[in-house]
């Protein structure tokens, strides 16, 4: 019976829910067709950006989301479009990173639109508020904690008289989707960044041309 108990000792049970160093980026979105490319899908596009450039098949369907493994900068990756609409987004996220046992204030990155910034314009975080988000808001609320990375990614402000479900699940209009695009690249290079170099230093690269930029105007 020993050398049972000794085999048994050198096989992984618990598969993928050994403890590996592994980051998750989530892009935030809403399913469907009726939603693609709408300024709330930034984070879907960012994350359909970096599976293209890496190959990345984001297509299993677990923890009510769409995931795909692979590595980006050398390091081992999850790639994650939650499937449960923006408002609930949360509820994937957490299912995912307590299944893998990611460490969300260091090994989670989230990708989501902003209305305060123009479009074209990202920004890079370490932790921070919703600044009412309703997808980081529900994240803030199932993960417990402000703690975790965020690359916002900027959608323009809405105007006045609009209302802003009406605007956020909008389409950019034509003379928008070319800036637009540019952002998505720029979040997309800022991920690349954080996984080789950290945070601070892919802030330094974008939040500072964010500060040039007002200064400019």
């Amino acid at each position: 019976m020993q050398w049972i108990k000794e085999l048994l000792s050198r096989i992984d049970l618990r598969g993928d829910r050994e403890k590996t160093h592994m980051y998750m980026i989530a892009g935030l979105g809403n399913p469907g067709k009726d939603y693609e490319n709408t300024r709330h899908n930034m984070g879907f596009r960012v994350i359909d950006l970096l599976a293209e450039k890496y190959n990345i098949d984001v297509s299993t369907g677990k923890f009510r989301a769409l995931i795909g493994k692979g590595a980006i900068e050398g390091q081992k990756v999850l790639l994650m479009k939650p499937l449960t609409y923006m408002n609930a987004s949360g509820e994937a996220i957490r299912e995912a990173a307590e299944y893998f046992k990611i460490d969300t204030e260091t090994e989670l990155i989230v990708i989501s639109d902003d209305i305060t910034l123009e479009p074209g314009m990202i920004r890079v975080r370490k932790k921070g508020s919703a600044g009412g988000h309703n997808g980081l808001k529900n994240i803030i609320a199932h993960l417990k904690t402000e703690d975790f990375q965020r690359v916002r990614v900027g959608v323009g402000k809405k105007p006045s008289r609009m209302d802003l479900a009406d605007f956020v699940l909008g389409h950019f209009p034509a003379e928008e989707k070319e800036a637009a695009s540019e952002g998505i690249a720029h979040a997309a290079r800022a991920v690349e960044i954080m996984l080789r170099a950290g945070a601070d230093e892919a802030m330094n690269e974008f939040n500072k041309k964010n500060k040039q930029d007002m200064t400019a105007v």
